[in-house]
């Protein structure tokens, strides 16, 4: 199949730190060793074994001097607007921003869902989009909650087990800047440099043998959760988790095989004294069977069959047309969605018949060769693959 996989600019893909929605790096370089013609949309310094359309020099977040985002999804749209009928499926990592313009270019797409669904406006969102089709992370983030969570609570990542349990805590984490005063206030003060310590952001060459390193990767959340790429990071690592029950983490969590899922410090703290009764040859054969990229793409895949089989024949008429004769392209999206807007306009010309006094002035012949005319070019389009 040609597909397109369409990502997020504010970070190179694969990412040069740690985030986890740039990890459609994992996704498009199986599918093209599946055998598919995968065009990756990303910034320009993307490393990527598909074909790369650089959308912009630098990944948003890192490149300097600093630019308004908008302006580069502006450029991303336009440049998916442009090429979108050289694929069989467009696929996007990008939220909400592409459905206004990929609803109307009659190309089968799907948009993979990466962040929270329980937020204010997304209900209004998605109806205003009900062809539209989404593929979620797990089976917690499609369904919408209400968090009572405050923003205090975020002070349980520090409050956690490990220094409790008598081992130490290294914290990997960024730091945006809109939480500098919240760390300052809150979470600064509790890290001693000895017992606890914070690394800071780790990078691709750092991050594994930071997490094979580990005794156990603790996940103290107080958050809907979506996925949480880091958990199964660490199972690829024979890493286990401590994970809080929240959000998609009894998803991921094999209790007592990749790992523990607790409710809350006291039982966290009895979790890193159980470490003892993990396997960490078990925890990476649980990532070989559930959560590799092969296993991913080879689903997708799945779905992209299935809704490019669901592209009506004239729609994939139209994209031939479109493509080789653009003239011809604009009258049959006229014909198609507009003819009463344009019959009342000009009733004279359009939908209307001919005069006797035109058509009388016709040989025969000629009538006959224009009418078997007209059936070629709609049927050599239908039969294109």
């Amino acid at each position: 199949m040609r597909i397109a996989q369409i990502a997020p600019l504010a970070e190179s893909v694969p990412p040069k730190l740690y985030v986890g929605t740039e990890r459609v790096a994992w996704l498009v370089d199986e599918l093209v060793h599946l055998g598919h013609t995968v065009t990756l949309f990303a910034s320009g310094d993307s490393t990527t074994r598909a074909k790369l359309h650089p959308v912009w020099p630098r990944a948003l977040r890192l490149g300097r001097p600093r630019v308004d985002p908008k302006l580069a999804v502006a450029i991303l749209l336009e440049a998916i607007s442009r090429r979108a009928r050289e694929f069989d499926i467009i696929h996007s990592h990008i939220d909400w921003l592409h459905l206004p313009l990929l609803t109307r270019l009659g190309i089968p797409f799907v948009t993979t869902m990466h962040g929270r669904l329980d937020l204010p406006g997304i209900p209004e969102t998605l109806r205003e989009f009900p062809d539209a089709c989404f593929v979620s992370i797990s089976d917690n983030q499609r369904t919408p909650i209400r968090s009572a969570t405050e923003l205090t609570d975020r002070q349980s990542m520090i409050d956690g087990a490990a220094p409790i349990a008598g081992m130490p805590l290294r914290i990997a984490a960024k730091l945006p800047r809109g939480e500098a005063a919240y760390f300052k206030r809150h979470i600064e003060p509790q890290i001693d440099g000895t017992e606890t310590q914070l690394i800071g952001e780790v990078d691709e060459r750092g991050k594994q043998p930071f997490l094979s390193g580990a005794a156990a990767l603790l996940v103290p959340i107080k958050w809907p959760e979506p996925f949480g790429l880091v958990m199964i990071e660490a199972i690829a690592c024979g890493t286990p988790v401590i994970a809080y029950r929240a959000g998609s983490v009894p998803e991921v969590i094999d209790q007592g095989v990749s790992g523990f899922i607790v409710d809350g410090q006291e039982e966290a703290v009895q979790a890193v004294k159980n470490l003892a009764w993990i396997d960490r040859h078990v925890v990476r054969a649980r990532f070989e069977e559930r959560f590799t990229s092969d296993r991913m793409a080879r689903a997708y895949v799945g779905h992209y069959e299935q809704l490019a089989s669901t592209v009506p024949q004239a729609a994939a008429a139209l994209r031939w047309v479109r493509s080789s004769r653009p003239a011809l392209g604009i009258a049959l999206v006229a014909s198609r969605c507009a003819m009463r807007s344009i019959r009342s306009r000009f009733p004279a010309r359009v939908g209307s018949r001919r005069r006797k006094g035109e058509v009388q002035h016709l040989p025969q012949r000629r009538r006959a060769e224009r009418h078997r005319n007209s059936r070629v070019v709609p049927d050599a389009v239908i039969a294109e693959p």
